[in-house]
């Protein structure tokens, strides 16, 4: 199974980029990760967020992978909780499917990539630092892992 976090945004402080590796080492053989990040839209004072945010699209959109089944992370998306997504991250590893993440940048996801996205989650009905949400993701991915291997790492 592949899984791209594809993330707008670049030079993430090393602290960030540290515990990114840490956990992203932790995961089995089977389960490749991948962080894609893209280049932020220049930002200036003559344009809209709509304008930066359809500028990484096209940069976003280029990144996917065909087969990919889209993940968007926008704060009005579904919660979802960590045993569902160890069930879902399951059902990706057995079919051996293609997964892409997507991280807006700092002005959120143009409505077309919500468009194309399978599903759109929400992480919290918090604004997170993207930095942060990387590290929480590939977490996430490695402690969904632990359930389905019921590793003693999650808790109830």
């Amino acid at each position: 199974m592949q899984i791209d976090l594809i993330a707008v945004g670049k030079r993430m402080p090393p602290w960030l980029e540290t515990a990114v590796k840490v956990y992203s080492r932790r995961l089995p053989k089977n389960i490749h990760f991948k962080i894609v990040e893209i280049t932020p839209a220049l930002r200036g004072k003559n344009n809209n967020a709509e304008y930066y945010k359809n500028k990484e699209q096209d940069s976003i959109e280029s990144a996917l992978s065909p087969r990919a089944i889209i993940i968007a992370l926008d704060e009005r998306g579904k919660s979802i909780n960590t045993q569902d997504f160890a069930k879902q991250l399951q059902a990706w590893n057995d079919e051996q499917q293609h997964i892409s993440i997507i991280i807006g940048g700092s002005d959120g996801l143009a409505d077309g990539i919500k468009k194309k996205a399978n599903q759109i989650w929400a992480l919290s009905k918090m604004t997170m630092p993207h930095g942060l949400v990387r590290v929480m993701l590939v977490e996430q991915i490695y402690r969904a892992w632990t359930i389905i291997q019921n590793h003693p790492y999650h808790r109830k």
